[in-house]
C-alpha cells in the first residue's frame, strides 16, 4: 500500500533521513504491523506517514480478500466511512467563509420542513449544531433505520422528528450521522450542486485525488478494492459491501492512502498543496475550532487530558501537542486519519476487519514515536479489552445455541407469530413462517436483509441476520390474550446501541 519517496527500487519503505525518523518507525514498524495483523486477524492494511511536507512511508500489507491472493498496496481502495465527515465540514466552512451561508444559520432557513423531536430544538438547530454532534441524541440513535437502508436522503431527515433525544440540546455529545446528511442537503440548497459534485470540484480535483470516490455504489466493480471482513459473530468471513450513499455526507467516500496523503499535506500546510492555495486557512481553522467537549478528564492510559469536536474532526492534546483525527467504521472496515500541525505529522491507516482495535493501537504507536512518549506496546494493551469482549460474545452465542438446542415448544403455534409489526422510527417488518420450525423476518427499508428466528424459550427466538455483520441476538415477543403483540429486535452496537420495539398495532407503538 505504500510507496516510498527515496529509491523505491530498493524498498517499499523509504525514509527521508534517519535523524528525522524515530527508530520505531525506521527499524520496528514493519514487524510490529505484521505481528499485529496476525494477532488481530486483519487480512489487509495500508498505512502512510507524512512528515515535514513529504510522504515518508506508503505501504500495503496483507491481502485485499482472505480468499484471494491479490496484495494490498498504496492504491488499494477502502471505504473510509466517517472520515468523509471532515470533507463535509470543510465544504460548509468554505461556504461560511464565502458568506454564502453562516454556520449559525438555522437549518430551517434552508429546509423549512425540517423538524426535530421538540419545537425549541427545531427552531434553534443550526448548521454548526448538526456538524458537531450536539443535538442531544444518543450516539448512533436511528442508525439501524438509516444505515444500509433504501431510504432516500430527505426521508432520513424526515424521520429525525421521531427520535426522542435522551440528552440535552447543545450540552450533551451524541454522535449523529444524520446531522452530516442534514448539512449536505443544505449545501445542495445553497449551491445548486449535490454534495458529491461540490466536494469533487472544490477539494478532490484541486488536490489531484483522482482515485477517491464519493459514493459506495459499484464499489465491488472497481479494481484494486479491499473486501470487507469481520469475525465479530463468526469465524473471519467476507461481508457484503455497505451501501450508504443515502448517508453520503456522513459516510460514503472511498479512498486509498496515496490519495489521502494529499489531503493530509494540505491540512499540514495551512490549506496549500505543492505551493498552490487549495483552501483559505480560515476555512481549516473553522473546522478545528472546538464546538463541544467530548471528554475533559485525564486519560489514564494515554497522555490526553481533553477531547473536543469541531466540524467533522476530533481534537485532543497528546503529550503537549494538539492532535486532530477521525476514525471511520463501516461493516468490514475501520480507518483512521490523523494530523499534528505542530509537528507537520500526518498518519492514515486503512484496514479491512471491523472487529479489531489494532488500527488505533498503530496510530498511537506512531504518535508515541514522533511525540516522545516512552514505548509501550499499545496493541498488547488493547488486546486485553478485546479478549474480554470476544470471550463475552462467544459465551453469549454459545448460550443462545444451547437454548435453541433445547428444542422447547412455542407457547402458541408458530403461525401466530407471523404478520406485520411496526415501529414509529423504522416502519414495518414482516415475519413469515420458514419451514416447519423457523420464522423469517424481512425489513421494509432493507430489501437485501433478512433474519432467521429460531425458538429458544420464554417467547424468545434467536435472531440471526443474513448479513452476519448485523449480528445474532435474542428477539423477545410479548403476548396479549394468547396472541403475539410486540417483538423487540436488536442489531450490533456497531450500528445502534438500542433495540427497537415493533408492535402489531401501528397506533400503539413505542418509539424504542
Amino acid at each position: 500500500m505504500k510507496k516510498i519517496l527515496l529509491p523505491a527500487i530498493f524498498s517499499c519503505i523509504a525514509y527521508i533521513s534517519s535523524a528525522q525518523t524515530p527508530s520505531f518507525v525506521s527499524d520496528s514498524l514493519n514487524n510490529y504491523i505484521k505481528k499485529g495483523m496476525k494477532e488481530w486477524q486483519i487480512p489487509g492494511l495500508a498505512i502512510a506517514i507524512v512528515k515535514d511536507g513529504r510522504v515518508i512511508l506508503e505501504k500495503g500489507y496483507g491481502v485485499r480478500n482472505m480468499n484471494k491472493p491479490e496484495p494490498v498496496d498504496e492504491n488499494t481502495l477502502f471505504m473510509i466511512a466517517s472520515n468523509s465527515k471532515l470533507f463535509t465540514g470543510t465544504s460548509i466552512a468554505k461556504l461560511d467563509y464565502e458568506k454564502k451561508l453562516s454556520l449559525n444559520d438555522p437549518v430551517t432557513r434552508y429546509l423549512p420542513w425540517f423538524r426535530m423531536w421538540d419545537s425549541t430544538t427545531t427552531r434553534l438547530i443550526s448548521l454548526r449544531d448538526v456538524l458537531c454532534h450536539r443535538l442531544g441524541t444518543k450516539t448512533f440513535q436511528g442508525d439501524f433505520t438509516f444505515w444500509d437502508s433504501s431510504l432516500p436522503r430527505d426521508s432520513i431527515l424526515w424521520k429525525l422528528r421521531y427520535l426522542k433525544p435522551p440528552g440535552t440540546f447543545r450540552q450533551d455529545y451524541g454522535y449523529c450521522n444524520a446531522g452530516f446528511l442534514t448539512a449536505g442537503q443544505v449545501l445542495q440548497q445553497v449551491t445548486g450542486q449535490t454534495w458529491e459534485h461540490y466536494v469533487q470540484e472544490n477539494i478532490l480535483t484541486p488536490l489531484g485525488m483522482s482515485h477517491t470516490y464519493m459514493n459506495t455504489a459499484g464499489i465491488q466493480q472497481r479494481s484494486n478494492v479491499a473486501a470487507p471482513h469481520s469475525n465479530m459473530f463468526s469465524p473471519l468471513t467476507v461481508l457484503p459491501f455497505d451501501q450508504v450513499d443515502n448517508l453520503g455526507p456522513a459516510a460514503s467516500m472511498i479512498s486509498n492512502v496515496a490519495d489521502l496523503t494529499r489531503w493530509l499535506r494540505m491540512q499540514l500546510d495551512s490549506g496549500r498543496f505543492e505551493g498552490q492555495r487549495i483552501l483559505p486557512w480560515e476555512v481549516l481553522q473553522k473546522t478545528r475550532d472546538a464546538n463541544i467537549t467530548v471528554n475533559s478528564r485525564k486519560n489514564n492510559n494515554y497522555p490526553i487530558h481533553f477531547i473536543t469536536y469541531g466540524l467533522g474532526v476530533y481534537a485532543a492534546d497528546y503529550n503537549g501537542r494538539q492532535v486532530y483525527w477521525h476514525t471511520g467504521g463501516a461493516f468490514g472496515f475501520v480507518t483512521n486519519v490523523c494530523f499534528v500541525p505542530e509537528e507537520k505529522l500526518g498518519i492514515v491507516i486503512l484496514s479491512n476487519n471491523d472487529n479489531q482495535s489494532f488500527f488505533e493501537a498503530l496510530r498511537y504507536q506512531v504518535l508515541d514515536a514522533y511525540l516522545g512518549v516512552p514505548y509501550k506496546n499499545r496493541s498488547r494493551f488493547l488486546q486485553g479489552f478485546a479478549a474480554k469482549n470476544r470471550k463475552e460474545t462467544e459465551a453469549g452465542l454459545k448460550q443462545l445455541q444451547q437454548r435453541v438446542d433445547a428444542r422447547n415448544s412455542t407457547p402458541v403455534p408458530l403461525d401466530a407469530y407471523t404478520g406485520d409489526y411496526y415501529n414509529t422510527v423504522y416502519g414495518r417488518i414482516r415475519i413469515s413462517k420458514r419451514g416447519t420450525n423457523q420464522l423469517s423476518c424481512s425489513f421494509q427499508h432493507h430489501p437485501d436483509l433478512t433474519a432467521t428466528l429460531e425458538y429458544m424459550d420464554n417467547n424468545t427466538f434467536r435472531l440471526t441476520y443474513s448479513n452476519i455483520g448485523f449480528g445474532v441476538f435474542p428477539a423477545v415477543f410479548t403476548l396479549k390474550n394468547g396472541k403475539p403483540e410486540t417483538v423487540q429486535i436488536k442489531a450490533t452496537d456497531f450500528i445502534e446501541y438500542d433495540a427497537y420495539l415493533f408492535a402489531r398495532d401501528p397506533q400503539g407503538l413505542m418509539i424504542r
